[in-house]
Formats: structure tokens, sequence, C-alpha cells
């Protein structure tokens, strides 16, 4: 059965074109994987989907009863709320009814009551409809997808207010969950997820007994979960059976089919093109010229295999610092209140460390305070002579008509232009890239520009927080070799340990500090 059935999509912003007359249909209980180099339309698919934003052209139409479900941007808390109201909204409807349950109770408990018979039938009904919802073991369900997301360790009765932005967006996928919509709509759902519970929710999406569409650079997360694979690339979309590892394969034959069907036709225009003018114009062989000539303009021609553009990332290390990169000394983190106390550190040069633990316990905190942009509750941090730190931060905002290239022009005033241009390609962004709003890009464009500013400052010193979120396969490989061969000091934030752990030196896990 057809939940969802697109036809002639053609979508675009500005000059470029991202969906060109596409047409899927979502089948009931599919579990789709939706992949495509960065760019290419993945999120803007999503958000087409579910009219938060409207197509150029074509129809996207949702069959009536089906209930989407899309991780939002901006969450819906209200004031005072806490974790645990907000999760029991999920089910209000349930809740509400409970409410009518009790009105009715009280009702008939009344000596006089003219509709004696109607409310003990309502009183029936609403029974029968909690307990095939399961409605006295939802506080139980609630508990278990709180757990199994790390939010239960936070204090269900936690407020809303006081979660950071990471914390909020997992809040919001459990409640997501436990709403089970009828297709579950996800755009990198583990980017805010540590390895436990990227587990849970692996687990969970594999046996989810609806349809999803899941965007996510985790291959072997998506491997896992899905059984579809729809892959976006030259403004088209192709449908795939099988896991991510099928669809590998299956794409690979069908590249090199393509570009064998492409090369065979080429010939053979060329051909009929070199014979109809050598013959057209000399009379005796001008009508069977003029039959080529028909004969080619008959040809359903193959479009040439567009190569998407590689990236690759180097980062020069400027001058090697003294031996000892940073130190802390009895160093307290946090904000109003210490998150780690009595941290004694020590980060020497060429040490390439990745730093871990559960979102929100205090990781990027931590960055921020050995760079100096947040003061310590207490204790000290020396950071040693020569050290020069060029910090990913892991989220920025992005507002304005500002430019890729702009962008990093405005950093680096003394580069010319064709300078930047070429920089920014070699990270892996098309020309209309280059010139597109940076608000305007995809995440991974967006990362992919960042990073260029990044290579480009001199230091000796990374400071990586969750630098693969939003990048494609290909640009989070040619990160991490850059990586790999980096000749300086890392501190790498990452929830995913196949992209760091061949590489790095040490791992410092963040939850053994706070139980120290």
């Amino acid at each position: 059965m057809s939940m969802i059935h697109v036809t002639g999509l053609t979508h675009g912003f500005g000059d470029r074109m991202l969906f060109n007359d596409i047409e899927f249909r979502l089948l009931k209980g599919e579990h789709v994987g939706l992949v495509g180099a960065n760019g290419t339309g993945k999120s803007t698919l999503l958000k087409l989907l579910t009219d938060k934003i409207i197509s150029d052209e074509g129809e996207i139409e949702v069959h009536s009863g089906i209930e989407l479900g899309y991780l939002e941007q901006h969450p819906d808390f209200e004031r005072g709320q806490s974790i645990k109201d907000y999760l029991r909204s999920a089910f209000q409807r349930l809740f509400d009814l409970e409410k009518d349950m009790v009105r009715l109770t009280e009702r008939l408990s009344m000596q006089s009551n003219e509709q004696l018979e109607d409310d003990l039938i309502k009183y029936g009904e609403i029974q029968e409809t909690l307990e095939i919802n399961r409605f006295y073991e939802l506080d139980a369900h609630i508990e278990e997808v709180a757990a199994g997301l790390g939010i239960a360790q936070l204090g269900m009765e936690k407020a809303t207010a006081e979660l950071s932005g990471g914390q909020r967006t997992k809040l919001m996928l459990a409640k997501l969950l436990l709403q089970k919509p009828d297709v579950l709509l996800l755009d990198e759902p583990t980017n805010y997820l540590d390895d436990l519970h990227i587990e849970w929710l692996r687990s969970y999406l594999a046996t989810y007994p609806n349809a999803f569409v899941l965007i996510s650079h985790d291959t072997r997360f998506m491997n896992e979960v899905v059984n579809v694979i729809y892959h976006l690339e030259h403004k088209n979309i192709t449908r795939y059976v099988g896991n991510y590892n099928a669809f590998v394969e299956a794409y690979e034959l069908r590249k090199q089919q393509i570009h064998q069907a492409f090369s065979k036709q080429q010939k053979e225009i060329d051909k009929l093109e070199d014979y109809i003018r050598r013959n057209k114009a000399r009379a005796s062989t001008a009508k069977q010229a003029k039959s080529r000539e028909k004969q080619l303009g008959k040809i359903d021609r193959i479009d040439k295999p567009v190569v998407q553009p590689k990236s690759w990332f180097g980062f020069e290390v400027c001058r090697q610092p003294n031996q000892e990169v940073i130190t802390t000394s009895d160093l307290a983190i946090g904000y109003d209140e210490p998150l780690i106390n009595n941290l004694n550190l020590t980060l020497k040069k060429n040490e390439k460390v990745a730093i871990t633990g559960h979102n929100g316990i205090g990781k990027t905190t931590t960055l921020r305070t050995l760079l100096g942009q947040l003061k310590p509750i207490s204790g000290s941090v020396n950071v040693g002579s020569f050290v020069r730190p060029a910090y990913l931060e892991q989220e920025i905002e992005i507002t304005g008509d500002e430019s890729a290239l702009q962008h990093v022009w405005s950093r680096f005033p003394n580069l010319e232009e064709k300078e930047v241009r070429k920089r920014l390609a070699r990270s892996g962004l098309k020309s209309e890239h280059i010139y597109q709003p940076m608000m305007t890009l995809s995440g991974g464009e967006q990362t992919k520009v960042r990073l260029t500013v990044l290579m480009l400052q001199e230091s000796n010193l990374l400071i990586l927080d969750e630098p693969t979120n939003h990048l494609d396969i290909k640009a989070k490989e040619a990160l991490r070799k850059a990586l790999q061969v980096y000749k300086g000091t890392i501190l790498l934030v990452s929830h995913e340990p196949e992209f760091y752990e061949q590489w790095v030196t040490d791992i410092w896990n963040v939850e053994s500090w706070r139980r120290a």
C-alpha cells in the first residue's frame, strides 16, 4: 500500500535546481535510508513532504489518515514544563479521555442522573480505548524511551527550559518516537546521541512497526535499520531494495553500466554525425544522410555521467609549540555550578585526543574553557608557549546573505578571490555553492566552508567539536585521513568511534572525571 505518492516534483533555490521531475512512492512499513552527497536536497525533501516548504512544481499526495512525524527544529516547550510533562504530551488525547472518564465517574455517582444509560456507554467506550492503547502502562513506556535516549538521567522533573540544545533535540526525538506516527521522518537523529543511546535507537528503529525515512551519514547505523535506499543524485531519485551495503554494490554496478551505455551511445552519435557531415552536401548521398539525420533525432540521449566533486582536507602546522600544550590545575568547569571538579590534565605536543561522554555532560564546555572562551569556576588553565589553536565549533548560527566566498574571504582579505574559490572547491564545493548565501547551504556544505576557514588558519592545535556532523560519507573519510596525517596536536569531540579509533593517541572520558 502506498502511503505517500510524489509525482513531477521539481524544486530549487534561485538558479540551483535540486529536483527535476522526480517521482516515487513510499510503501507501508518501508524503512528507507535517504542518501546522497551534501547539497543534493535530502533535508529539503523531508521539508517538502511535511509542507514546511512548498515545491516549485509537482504533487505530494499523503494518503488520507496517514500521520507524518518530523523532528522539529524549533521545540514547542511550554513555560515551566518538565521533561515528564513534555513526554506525556505525546499521549495528550488519552490523558484528556482519562479526565472525561473521571468526570463521568462523578456524574454516575449522582442519584439524579437523567443520562445514566448514555454515560455508562460513553464510560465503557473510553475505558476500552484506554485499555487498547495500554494507557496504564504509558508512564513505564515513557521511562523506557527516556532512559534509552539518555534523558531519564537528567531527571524527569527537570524543566525543559534548563536543557541544552542537544538535550532538547533528544527530548523532541523521544516524544516523536512515543507518538509512533505512520511515517517517521528523521534527519540525522544520531548527531546528539552517544554510543549507548545510538545502539538503543538502532534496536528501536530496526523493529519499528511503521514506515520511516532516515537521513544519516552514519553508514553502520543506517545499514542495520533500513531495507530500502532512496538515492538522490543528478537532480533525480533512484530506489534500491536492500540495506546500505546492498545499495553500494548495486550503485557501483549501475554506475558502470551507465558509463558503458553512454560511451557506446556517444560512439554511435559521433559515427552518425560524421556520416551526415561528409555526405549531406553530395547529391548522390544526400538521401542517406537525411535518413541518418532522422535516426539521430530519434535517439533518446543518455545524460553524461556527472562526477561529484571530491573533498580534500589538509592542515599545516605553523610551528611546533613547547612540549606541554595545555595543562590544568584543580580546574572546575561549568556555569553557575560546576559540571566537573578538580580536573588536572596535561595535553602534550603531537597528542591526538578524543573527548567522549554522553550528551550534556560537559564536553563542549570543557573545550571552551580550555580555549579561554569560558572562565573556570576555580582552578587554572595554562597554555604553553607558541601554541596557536584553531577551533571548529559544533554549530554556528548563520544569518544574512553572506556567500560562502564572502564568508572565507572576509577572514583572509589578503588572499586573491581566485585562491579562495580554489580552496572552497578543494573542500568539495561546486561553483554554485561558492556564490550561494551560506544560510541556504546544506549542513554538510556549511561544514565544508568552515573547514576551509580552519585550513587557512595558522595553527598547531586543532580543537574540533563534532566535525563530522552533516558531512557526507566521502567528505568524512577525507577528513579522517587529513587528521590522521596531521603533524600537530588535536582535541576532538566526536560521537563516532569508527571515525577516530584508528588514529587518536588517547581518549579522555568525561564521565570518569565526574566520578573522580
